[in-house]
């Protein structure tokens, strides 16, 4: 009876979980990744309807997309073709929150058996009140049903192990499914396998440790079974993965150690620095993960190892090592080799299943030791008001879920500027509707130029008088362009905390948490453009009067300052020039073409001193400005030819092929050491 009754409370849970997050997913934004993806997907469906002979979807140079398996991707987009729906995104995002239900789901299952009842319904409750794995669950087909098939490998492999048949078929079927799901979404979930055979040994010396005899026949028939079961699961995974079909054997190690070590890098917000991602500090996903989950998870973590010994029984020794190792190995691992990693902990989503799962075990075991018992009801008190914060931020920021930091963090406003906020552009979606609206009240004969930092046609579609443009924030008075959706992806975080973002002429600013996410500006004159094009024409004296007269308006950007210095120092007016750079800066101090320019003037009338201080300030800001490294090494070789090869190897370190800094090498050691120099000289060649 007390079985039944706990089974409809716990299924009554999820179910209500479920509808929430159903009905959230309708207003979820598009993502940026979610459009990349779901082009690849187009792709990889086309080779399979093909036959193999559109190989489109294995030329991916610019975005390694043929690397990632994709299936979830993959199948949602078979389904949108084979029933003929519209609203693309739309099912992409009901797609996306099952996944992610059944990873709730999954992981308070497993909370359930092996730490009771009471840490599994805790579990859907700490679920509950996680915006970002939530905030995920609504567009984000890549890692959540990575998550889920990590989860499903995890218990699939405790259920495996703890079977006393001889030969468990049941089990070992649905192993081969989640491991080779997992492996399909991403390669790097080969790793269930080596959990596999690590955990079995382990089962077999707790087993020796505890007295029970296991023949060695017996043994050697399970371990031939998991090399049957893992070669099984890793054919199967690359059926729906046209790269890893070219080679099903080499393919995936290939893939998982390229995107162990990502190629493309970029730059954002950590700690209210503007960082390149493969030059992160180790404690980085540390940190995020500090400032991003609810307390009341984090109190729950840091209370299970104290209540180890009850939570984990005798009879609970082998599943604990297993969740445990799943969430400790990866960011171990994470930190010894320091892999380029960027926007937050997306990346380690499969890992948050299995904090919840220790968390609600921390939380129920210290609630029911004698010791405490009696302080219970202000004990579960004291987790409900740690569960207000990212609650009410979930009711009232539903769409921007993902984006969440609590209370250590100061919440999104406090974040702002202090840590990257809505890396997936989430926040366009809001500002798109805006504008939409805008414009149809407005009544538009002609076309309108909406240009943005990330592709922002979708939203668009239904609008044939609007074109979409891409352009990046600081080089917009460059593009011909009537409204310009600016998100906050790329604003510097000085901008940010200090408001100088979104400008103060914003016609509507979408927000999350209190900070600013995406404005929807109008162009109020387009003199910054037409100048610009002028400067390209040569046409000098006509784009000094068209700057002089934008920057009577537009006296905040720093890209027009720039531009109209251009002008004035290839007209001869070097003075001026330097005295308008010097405005540019003012408005940003970190411009990089002003600081380059600044230099570059600075050095052809001869004050080394000055230019060297613009050359240093960029490279202080961006350590990988490499025309910036040449510069510095050419003023410091005329009077300390030691230190500007010292200066040129440290480019070198940071760009290895940057061709310039091995040529302005060979040049310093032409006389001192030719033998050095032919080297150089050597390696310059190979390069392009």
């Amino acid at each position: 009876m007390e079985s039944k009754r706990q089974k409809l409370i716990f299924t009554a849970l999820a179910l209500i979980l479920l509808a929430i997050m159903t009905a959230g997913s309708r207003k979820a934004g598009v993502s940026c990744d979610e459009v990349l993806h779901y082009n690849h997907s187009v792709s990889v469906n086309n080779y399979y309807s093909s036959g193999g002979k559109d190989l489109t979807c294995l030329n991916t140079p610019g975005t390694h997309l043929k690397y990632y398996g994709q299936s979830y991707d993959n199948f949602t987009t078979l389904l949108i073709r084979t029933f003929g729906i519209n609203d693309i995104y739309g099912f992409r995002h009901l797609m996306a929150t099952l996944a992610g239900w059944l990873s709730i789901l999954l992981a308070s299952l497993l909370a359930w058996r092996v730490a009771g009842f009471n840490a599994g319904v805790t579990a859907l409750l700490l679920f509950a009140v996680s915006p970002t794995f939530l905030g995920h669950s609504q567009n984000n087909l890549k890692d959540i049903p990575f998550a889920l098939g990590y989860l499903a490998g995890i218990y699939s492999i405790i259920r495996f192990l703890a079977s006393e048949k001889r030969m468990p078929a049941g089990e070992s079927v649905i192993l081969i499914l989640s491991i080779a799901f997992c492996m399909s979404i991403r390669a790097g979930g080969m790793l269930l396998i080596c959990y596999l055979y690590l955990f079995f040994f382990v089962k077999v010396a707790i087993d020796y440790i505890n007295g029970l005899r296991i023949g060695i026949k017996k043994q050697a028939e399970r371990l031939a079974l998991i090399t049957l079961i893992s070669a099984a699961a890793w054919l199967l995974s690359v059926l729906y993965w046209p790269y890893g079909l070219q080679n099903p054997v080499l393919n995936p190690v290939r893939a998982h150690l390229l995107m162990s070590r990502f190629p493309l890098t970029f730059r954002e917000i950590f700690e209210g620095s503007f960082e390149w991602t493969d030059y992160m500090p180790w404690y980085y996903l540390l940190k995020y993960l500090l400032v991003t989950l609810p307390l009341s998870v984090l109190a729950g973590a840091a209370l299970f190892p104290v209540r180890l010994r009850e939570a984990a029984g005798k009879d609970k020794i082998l599943p604990w090592s297993l969740i445990l190792f799943s969430v400790l190995f990866p960011v171990i691992y994470e930190i010894i080799t320091k892999p380029n990693i960027y926007s937050g902990w997306r990346q380690f989503l499969f890992l948050y299943p299995g904090i919840v799962i220790i968390a609600s075990a921390g939380i129920t075991s210290f609630i029911t030791t004698d010791r405490v018992r009696r302080f219970k009801p202000l004990i579960i008190f004291v987790f409900v008001m740690l569960s207000v914060h990212p609650a009410k931020y979930l009711i009232s920021n539903y769409r921007y879920a993902y984006l969440y930091f609590n209370e250590l963090a100061g919440g999104v406003k406090g974040a702002n500027g202090k840590y990257e906020t809505d890396y997936y552009f989430i926040g366009q979606s809001e500002a798109a509707g805006w504008l939409i609206n805008h414009l149809e009240k407005k009544g538009i004969a002609d076309t309108v130029v909406v240009a943005s930092n990330f592709s922002a046609e979708w939203y668009f579609r239904n609008m044939p008088l609007v074109k979409n443009i891409y352009l990046r924030n600081e080089e917009r008075s460059c593009y011909d362009w009537d409204y310009y959706l600016s998100t906050n992806r790329y604003i510097l975080p000085f901008r940010l905390r200090e408001n100088h973002w979104p400008p103060g002429n914003s016609l509507y600013v979408a927000k999350a948490g209190g900070a600013p996410v995406c404005a929807v500006i109008e162009r109020k004159t387009k003199d910054d453009y037409f100048g610009f094009k002028a400067l390209e024409e040569n046409r000098y004296d006509e784009a000094e009067d068209l700057f002089e007269r934008a920057l009577r308006t537009e006296k905040g950007d720093e890209m027009i300052f720039y531009n109209f210095a251009v002008v004035l120092n290839r007209s001869g007016d070097s003075l001026r020039a330097d005295s308008v750079l010097k405005k540019s800066l003012e408005v940003n101090p970190f411009f990089e073409p002003a600081l380059m320019y600044s230099g570059i003037i600075s050095a052809r009338r001869g004050e080394d001193d000055r230019a060297g201080g613009y050359f240093r300030r960029l490279i202080e800001f961006n350590r990988k400005y490499s025309e910036a490294y040449v510069e510095l090494a050419r003023l410091a070789g005329r009077k300390d030819p030691a230190g500007a090869r010292s200066i040129l190897r440290q480019c070198l370190r940071v760009n290895p092929a940057y061709k310039p800094a091995v040529e302005a090498l060979a040049e310093l050691c032409r006389e001192s050491d030719p033998e050095m120099a032919g080297k150089y000289d050597s390696i310059a060649k190979k390069l392009k």
